[in-house]
């Protein structure tokens, strides 16, 4: 699968919050890169895939069984933080359940995302139905960071990724797309994630920023 690029400024991030918080509801010049080849690629416990049913209100994120999600994160102390850090979970979590359907309008992406957020997931499906491949593996996400902005509403979740384990696998075929590990199965992920608006309690991702060949996520 080809690479995609998307371009987005960390500093862009704090300037586009308010714009993000009203358009979701509430809810440098580096140019990001994101393989979606996906060839190449508290206590701190890994979790491991969401498998069992939806949780009330939340749509479907489980992924098949020969997918392994790991996020090797921290738990934030502060309740709005952890908020935060675990839908940031459930957006990737709900990515990979849309390539796995084969579903670029799957609802569950839709519900954890906004604005940006929301085109990029799309895309991504989109070149996986496209190529007629779906995902296999482990998935590694690791080195989280949990920063409030300064507009004092949304927060900025970072973290690194290893998909050195990650494939892709042809569907008629069954044959799974498998490359050695190198800088390019490490990226490095920013998401801007906007605050529950009303009654509910999701945070949404509302913009997404991907680096690849990260070097300190090796």
């Amino acid at each position: 699968m080809a690479r995609r690029a998307l371009t987005t400024t960390t500093a862009a991030f704090a300037a586009t919050a308010a714009l993000l918080l009203t358009a979701c509801g509430g809810g440098g010049d580096d140019t990001s890169q994101d393989d979606i080849k996906g060839a190449d690629g508290g206590s701190k416990s890994p979790s491991a895939s969401a498998s069992g049913p939806a949780a009330a209100d939340r749509p479907d994120v489980s992924v098949p069984k020969d997918l392994k999600l790991v996020f090797d994160f921290d738990k934030p102390s502060d309740t709005k933080q952890a908020a935060a850090l675990a839908d940031a979970e459930n957006y990737i979590r709900a990515l990979k359940h849309g390539i796995a359907e084969q579903d670029p309008e799957d609802p569950a992406y839709r519900f954890y995302s906004g604005a940006q957020a929301s085109q990029y997931a799309k895309s991504q499906i989109e070149s996986w139905v496209e190529g007629g491949w779906t995902v296999t593996g482990t998935d590694e996400y690791y080195d989280e960071d949990v920063t409030p902005l300064k507009n004092g509403k949304s927060i900025l979740v970072s973290f690194c990724r290893n998909q050195a384990k990650f494939y892709g696998r042809e569907i008629k075929s069954k044959k799974v797309l498998r490359t050695k590990e190198s800088l390019d199965s490490y990226q490095s992920w920013k998401l801007l994630m906007i605050p529950p608006s009303g009654s509910s309690q999701v945070w949404k991702t509302g913009n997404v920023e991907v680096f690849g060949k990260a070097k300190q996520c090796r």
